[in-house]
């Protein structure tokens, strides 16, 4: 054991050494070789001396992770299965058995097949859960079982699952699976085209620049683009897919950081597809990064009308920097700036509150800028729609219904009770509400706020020092009403709710595909931006 952990011991100051002599000269250097040297003879140290047997890549992995907590979400170590997933994610392609599966301690559940995919293909549906792949029964798998499901294109694997109580078994024939960029573009009406742009990566301009010219071959002479959920991605991919919309020359984005190689403009490259095509985009408060790059810019040259809720506010750009043994670090290098000059970051993580927690940028701190057309914009809380939807609150009590998978488990339920002979015509009620409040009854949600934490954790205080006879009647009554807050607080959020078991409800039926067409005739933002387009000189007053 000792001799390993000496081996390992000359391995890591070997790469601090290394480390050190290819690092500039700065006014730090000195610090940085003393805190590397501290670290290294504290690790030896532990690992040698410790009373019980240590794992020297747990304590090596928590205390990397510890590391970067003081910096920004988004700075991060990545391990090699990480590397990984970040590559899926970029390429879009990977081979599986083509659905999104959640991991639990004893089983997988299926949360959405992708159509035609090899789970959709052996019959698999949203809410099974695997209990056995192959021989393997899920509880007694001690690694990650989800890789229990990866294996070469071509290759079949059985799993045993149940739906709805009961037991089935199916054979999957693994092949490579394509994630797109843009998983739906189709005509809204016979002039409106209608583009959704679900994610940046290395297929995102090629798939939204062939969507666009299908839907002008089909006639489309306005555009809506639909970047609501998208969490960014590709900077480049971002930028060249402003190009298709604005000129050659065009900037789009510029980057400042301490480090001056990474001190950048950014102009669009080719000729564009159409600059004179109205456009509308839609965005919330899950568009975020390279979607902001993009509502952002065209927002900030009068390209575009956006439509929806305040965007989520990441103005950072991060890099991954290659480490030894296949691992990563994804490190924030620098800020970004749309044309008008502003930086949309929301949170600031560098003056952080009482608590340690990043505080929001406020709203009289925010900095005024002009668009091309000299209208006003403001920097410090994502971007801001020209045209406001009030955005979707998660409260602590819907975050903890999201959490326990309920919203999921009720759609599967009613996908099994309900046969919809026509999906577009669904439309949830309050009698639908209130088989979900029970259903959240009947399933023991049981959520308990931070607010009643604290109340118990007093109680229990006041027990100990037997204070507590005074004040039970009063803290019963407390809880009780707690209670009465949280089922208010659920009524409060019955359109957002309904919004989320919908949209679970639809894709049983008719797959994400089949949402998208839904979302279509029934989407409020979606009735707005084609509203808006219909007439050139309400678009036009927009920009104006």
């Amino acid at each position: 054991m000792k001799k390993i952990v000496r081996n390992k011991f000359v391995l890591l100051t070997l790469a601090a050494t290394i480390f050190l002599s290819t690092t500039a000269f700065k006014n730090d250097f000195f610090e940085i070789a003393k805190q590397i040297e501290i670290f290294t003879t504290l690790f030896k140290e532990l690992n040698m001396n410790y009373v019980d047997e240590t794992n020297p890549g747990d304590l090596m992995d928590t205390a990397i992770k510890s590391m970067l907590e003081d910096l920004d979400p988004y700075t991060n170590f990545m391990n090699e299965q990480d590397v990984e997933a970040a590559r899926i994610n970029n390429t879009g392609d990977y081979t599986g058995i083509g659905a999104k599966v959640k991991t639990f301690k004893d089983k997988l559940v299926i949360i959405e097949p992708y159509k035609d995919y090899p789970a959709d293909k052996a019959g698999l549906k949203a809410g099974d859960e695997i209990i056995k792949v192959g021989n393997t029964l899920i509880e007694n798998y001690k690694a990650n079982s989800g890789d229990l499901l990866k294996g070469t294109s071509g290759s079949k694997v059985e799993v045993t699952y149940k739906r709805q109580g009961k037991t089935g078994t199916a054979t999957i024939e693994r092949a490579e699976v394509e994630i797109k960029a843009v998983p739906h573009f189709s005509m809204i009406n016979d002039k409106t085209g209608y583009i959704v742009l679900s994610k940046f990566n290395r297929k995102a301009h090629k798939e939204t620049n062939y969507a666009l010219r299908d839907l002008k071959a089909q006639g489309a002479k306005r555009i809506i683009l639909d970047l609501r959920g998208n969490p960014g991605g590709l900077l480049n991919e971002a930028i060249k897919i402003v190009n298709l919309f604005v000129p050659k020359g065009q900037l789009v984005v510029t980057t400042k950081s301490k480090v001056k190689k990474y001190n950048k403009t950014y102009y669009t490259q080719t000729e564009p597809i159409d600059t004179e095509i109205p456009l509308v985009v839609l965005i919330d408060g899950n568009s975020a990064s390279a979607s902001e790059i993009v509502s952002g810019s065209l927002q900030d040259l009068d390209r575009a009308v956006i439509v929806g809720s305040r965007s989520f506010g990441k103005g950072l750009v991060q890099r991954p920097k290659p480490l030894t043994y296949g691992t990563q670090v994804k490190i924030t290098i620098s800020r970004y700036y749309t044309p008008s000059g502003r930086c949309i970051q929301s949170l600031d993580y560098w003056n952080r509150d009482e608590k340690g927690e990043a505080v929001r940028v406020k709203q009289e701190n925010y900095n005024e800028f002009k668009t091309k057309n000299g209208r006003k914009v403001f920097d410090g809380g994502g971007v801001y729609p020209d045209v406001t939807f009030e955005a979707s609150k998660n409260s602590t009590v819907t975050n903890a219904i999201l959490n326990d998978n309920l919203v999921f488990n009720f759609a599967t339920d009613y996908f099994y009770k309900n046969n919809l002979s026509n999906v577009n015509d669904l439309t949830l009620n309050d009698s639908d509400f209130s088989s979900f409040k029970k259903y959240l009854k009947t399933n023991d949600f049981s959520f308990k706020t931070k607010t009643e934490k604290d109340l118990y954790k007093a109680f229990e205080t006041a027990t100990d020092e037997e204070l507590n006879d005074n004040i039970e009647k009063d803290f019963n009554t407390l809880i009780s009403n707690l209670n009465r807050s949280k089922e208010d607080v659920i009524t409060e959020n019955k359109t957002f709710l309904l919004e989320l078991l919908t949209e679970e409800i639809v894709k049983r039926y008719v797959y994400r595909e089949g949402l998208y067409e839904y979302y279509k005739i029934h989407d409020p933002k979606i009735k707005k931006a084609t509203e808006i387009l219909s007439k050139q000189s309400t678009y036009v007053g927009y920009l104006k």
